[in-house]
Parts: C-alpha cells; sequence; structure tokens
C-alpha cells in the first residue's frame, strides 16, 4: 500500500473505531487517544499479511480500549459525585442507511445503557459492545480476543443479562422526546414548576456530573417534587449571557446551555409513557471540551 491509501483505509475506518472506543470508554478524549494510537500500530504494521482491514483495525481498538478501561475504572473510584459518560455528538450520516441499525446504535450510546455498562468487567463490555452494537458474530469477537467461543457466548449471555436487569425503560421516539426536551427548557427557563410537573414521571430522578469542579447535586435527586423544584430554583439563579442549542448527543436529542460561546451544560432527558423518567446534567467542565466549537 502507499502512504495515501494506507490513511485512506485508516480514515475510512475511523468513524467505525471511534464508535467501539467510545462505547468502551465513556469519554471522547480517551476514544480519540486509542484511534491515534489504534494509527499507529497501523501504520507501522505489516500490512501484507491482513486480509481484512476493518476487522483488524476493530481488534487493535478493542484491545487498547480494554487497557485503558482498566486505568479508567481506578480513575473513577475517587471521582467526586455521580458519574456520567462525556456527551458524544452522533451523526451516523450515510454510514448507517438502515432505521433498525441506526436504532441500535443509538440505543447502545445512550447515556442509561452507558451508565450501566460501567458496572460490566472490561472483557465483558467488549464482548456486549461487539455484539449488541456492531453485530459481530460470536467466533470474530472469540479470535479478537483471543478467547473460546464458548466463553465469548457466556460473557455476552452474562452482559445482556445485566444490561437489560438494570437499565431504565425509555421510548427512542426522536419526534417525542424533542418535542419534551423543548418543552421542558421552557418551562425551566420561565420558573413555570407547574408545567415541569406535569411532564416528571412521579419517580423521576436527575443526576448531576460535576466532577467536583463546578455545582451539581452530589446525590441523586428523587421524585417529581424535588426534581421540579430543583430545576427552577437553578433556573432563577441563572447564568451570564445564557443561551441554549439543541442537538443530538448519545443518540437523542440534547440541550447544551452557553455561557457567552463557552459550554456550560448539557441536559438530556429519558422518555417514557409520554414523561420525563430521568433528567442527565453534565456540568463538569472537562466533559464539555469537545462541545467547544
Amino acid at each position: 500500500m502507499t502512504i495515501d491509501t494506507v490513511t485512506d483505509v485508516f480514515e475510512e475506518h475511523r468513524p467505525v473505531l471511534v464508535g467501539v472506543a467510545y462505547r468502551m470508554l465513556g469519554r471522547v478524549a480517551d476514544a480519540e487517544d486509542v484511534v491515534q494510537e489504534a494509527w499507529l500500530r497501523w501504520s507501522g504494521a505489516d500490512r501484507s499479511e491482513v486480509r481484512e482491514p476493518r476487522g483488524y483495525l476493530v481488534r487493535v481498538t478493542t484491545r487498547l480500549a480494554i487497557d485503558r478501561l482498566r486505568q479508567v475504572k481506578a480513575r473513577n473510584e475517587a471521582y467526586v459525585g455521580p458519574w456520567l459518560p462525556e456527551p458524544y455528538v452522533t451523526d451516523f450520516g450515510d454510514m448507517v442507511p438502515d432505521t433498525a441499525e441506526r436504532a441500535v446504535l443509538a440505543d447502545s450510546v445512550s447515556l442509561a445503557v452507558l451508565v450501566v455498562m460501567e458496572s460490566l468487567s472490561p472483557l465483558e463490555r467488549a464482548v456486549f459492545v461487539l455484539r449488541e452494537a456492531f453485530g459481530y458474530p460470536y467466533a470474530e469477537i472469540a479470535a479478537m480476543l483471543d478467547k473460546g467461543e464458548a466463553a465469548v457466548r457466556q460473557l455476552s449471555g452474562r452482559a445482556r443479562k445485566h444490561v437489560e436487569e438494570r437499565r431504565p425503560r425509555y421510548d427512542v421516539d426522536p419526534v417525542q422526546r424533542r418535542d419534551l426536551t423543548e418543552r421542558f427548557l421552557a418551562a425551566a427557563a420561565d420558573g413555570d414548576l407547574e408545567g415541569l410537573m406535569s411532564m416528571l414521571a412521579p419517580d423521576v430522578r436527575l443526576v448531576g456530573d460535576s466532577g467536583g469542579k463546578s455545582q451539581a447535586p452530589l446525590r441523586v435527586i428523587e421524585t417529581a417534587d424535588k426534581v421540579g423544584r430543583f430545576l427552577v430554583g437553578a433556573a432563577r439563579k441563572g447564568i451570564s449571557h445564557m443561551s441554549f442549542r439543541l442537538l443530538e448527543l448519545n443518540g437523542g436529542p440534547a440541550l447544551l446551555v452557553l455561557s457567552g460561546d463557552k459550554p456550560d451544560s448539557v441536559f438530556q432527558l429519558d422518555v417514557a409513557d409520554g414523561r420525563i423518567q430521568s433528567v442527565y446534567v453534565v456540568r463538569n467542565p472537562d466533559k464539555l471540551q469537545s462541545l467547544a466549537a
């Protein structure tokens, strides 16, 4: 291969590699670091023996992500307050034309699922991502991880059961979620407690992630009354030169709050039966850097 061809092949598969790494790690910067390391391995490899570049690159990326995940888990043990994944701009574009496949990819990158996946072991998480999000056959996953196929099937079954038992119930209808997100913004900005309460499920939960670097609840807030009053109080305090943007993050509509041109926070909602079941608030400035553009 020429240098241009080597680069072109890697860039062709970069979106998939970033998708695998982010689902493994829940951090954009860590995912980009892993993909950069995969590029170094690819550019220095003996590619004459690589029959299927995508499979090779996914294998390298997955193994690097497993190693990085073990480091991240140790780092997260000292995290201040609740932990949420770093918001990730999702735009599958022409890469995924099928609606059903888009729904699977969006679900596998949702905040709710990524939070549950944090409690999986690195190997369980790798198998879950490769099987459930990207549809790799068990035999290929086994070859990628140097494991027996029977062991991979066992890991997959255990991981799937764990995620299904612990994931919150929510609807993925993007139109409904966007409508509720817009109404949520209007009610919170106006300090309309009654309007907010009409949208919140009785057992709604608000999870705030500040990492101890900005103001956010250090514990999960539960019940419609407490969540509604917290949101109205926060809106009344406000931030300087505040503006809003609606964009797609983690496979669904989200609200980006800006202070001037600087990202201040991200709000995303889980919706079921026409009511808001969960409110996720990311205010850790380290997790908002990728949204600065």
